[in-house]
């Protein structure tokens, strides 16, 4: 197994956002220094990965040539955006190439409290189309590929941001979560991903449109630190009054906890290996002084067919509103078949939406019973190993596309439908070699608590690290006909 490593002796190093952040203040590296670093690996990892939809190097590059700085406690790091959010200057394409691309006017709003943190956009990363799937492999643009084995994806639609943080590229990168989607590239790529509580972070119009908001932005890191400094610093640009402020978190928690461990979901039994990585890491908490119960499914059986119906309602909702959203060019019949399957199963069943919705909604009620008894829960964050690339191939049935998916994904939806917290750890290996994530929820604005003990179980047992036994690759070993997807900026 060759693995894709963009780690190198250059400014970026082997530091996280926060030892880069350290490396800046003591001087020994500049904004300039760090930016062209990241292009340079950006540039020498991206045709085997796949993972960029739009560069923006040149404004990167006045950007951190800039004579003083831009204030932000990350000032000068660089990052990468999900397109899937307006960034100025760039386009918003959401994975698909069903419309021409046109320039944002300005910064949406989780933009502008993102990049206020002083982060530096070096470009936009690929998503699967709209999001929907949890692999992101574009017909004609390729797949994105997974750095610790190319042969499997990056997994979700943040697939573009989990490779380029996982192989080195920056050392955090915005994702987002509409059914799994910081958690499960963190999964596949042995990434720290937190999926905040509702209403956490700032966010664009059209995701604050929704009948029922159940995406929710955040980023992926290789530490715990990183992802406890960039929530410490978005709440300095952005405060929820509603939402008890999560602070500073720097080190585990003193208290001990109930958690309770579940390794079945409503729509399935996690495979022998996730049962077994699962109780594994339930051991290691008890080992910690936690208090371990083991409990059932606790999601009633008609959350699937709810969760799956607004899902396609969200598809109906953009494919039959596409010209009016996204132009006179938008074109549906460039849309790929799991969108369009979406949108077809939602127009024979949309008599059923409003139902489905308000059950979405009182979901919440089963994390709070739980809550009286348990601080938090573990599961593990997918149900199977990382999959293949072509496992879930758009160009495929759309029923065998969303069967696969909604095996795959069993365990993250309920988040999503509920508001609440949840992360996922790379707490283990799979038997191909492959990091396999553990995810800990808990109920709504207590995202402290869950990075307290992400520390916790980060000094216990420490993640693999890509760059410890891989291969340095500069290689366009994909060929060009399957990447040709990247879109240049123009300043």
């Amino acid at each position: 197994m060759s693995r894709i490593s963009a780690f190198g002796d250059d400014a970026l190093g082997e530091h996280d956002a926060v030892g880069l952040v350290e490396e800046l203040r003591a001087g020994r590296v500049s904004p300039a220094d760090l930016i062209e670093a990241a292009v340079a690996r950006t540039e020498a990892v991206n045709p085997t990965l796949n993972g960029l939809a739009f560069e923006a190097f040149d404004r990167a590059h006045v950007r951190g040539a800039a004579a003083s700085p831009y204030g932000g406690y990350f000032d000068g790091v660089p990052t990468f955006v999900k397109d899937n959010v307006a960034v100025e200057g760039m386009p918003t394409m959401q994975g698909t190439d069903a419309w021409e691309p046109r320039a944002e006017p300005g910064n949406g709003a989780f933009a502008r409290a993102y990049l206020a943190t002083g982060l530096v956009a070096l470009g936009k990363t690929r998503l699967s189309e709209f999001g929907f799937s949890a692999a992101c492999e574009h017909p004609r643009l390729g797949p994105v590929r997974n750095p610790w084995n190319p042969e499997f994806t990056a997994g979700a639609s943040s697939s573009g941001s989990g490779a380029f943080v996982a192989s080195g590229v920056v050392p955090i990168a915005h994702a987002n979560d509409g059914g799994g989607s910081i958690r499960i590239p963190a999964a596949c790529n042995g990434l720290v991903g937190l999926k905040p509580s509702r209403g956490r972070l700032p966010q664009d119009e059209g995701l604050r449109r929704m009948p029922l908001r159940i995406v929710a932005d955040g980023v992926l890191t290789r530490s715990v630190r990183d992802t406890a400094a960039l929530y410490r610093e978005m709440e300095r640009v952005y405060r929820n009054p509603k939402l008890p402020p999560i602070g500073d978190v720097s080190r585990p928690g003193k208290q001990r906890l109930n958690i309770a461990v579940c390794t079945q979901s409503v729509m399935r039994d996690a495979s022998p290996e996730m049962r077994e990585h699962t109780l594994k890491t339930a051991a290691l908490l008890e080992e910690l002084g936690h208090r371990v119960t083991p409990i059932g499914n606790p999601v009633p059986a008609h959350f699937k067919d709810d969760f799956l119906l607004y899902w396609a309602f969200l598809a109906y909702a953009l494919v039959r509103g596409g010209r009016r959203t996204f132009g006179p060019s938008f074109d549906r019949t460039r849309l790929d078949n799991l969108t369009l399957g979406l949108e077809r199963m939602a127009g024979r069943h949309l008599y059923r939406l409003p139902v489905a919705i308000a059950r979405l909604a009182r979901s919440r009620r089963i994390t709070e019973r739980l809550s009286n008894s348990y601080d938090a829960v573990l599961m593990p964050t997918l149900a199977e190993d990382t999959l293949p690339v072509g496992e879930l191939d758009p160009t495929a049935d759309y029923e065998q596309i969303v069967d696969r998916l909604i095996d795959w994904v069993a365990f993250t939806p309920l988040q999503n439908a509920t508001g609440d917290p949840a992360i996922s750890l790379p707490l283990a290996q799979s038997s191909s070699g492959l990091p396999v994530g553990m995810m800990l929820s808990t109920t709504v604005g207590r995202e402290a608590m869950l990075l307290e003990l992400a520390y916790e179980l980060e000094e216990a047992r420490p993640w693999r690290r890509i760059q410890d036994d891989s291969v340095v690759s500069s290689g366009a070993s994909i060929p060009a006909s399957r990447r040709a997807g990247t879109r240049k900026g123009r300043e």
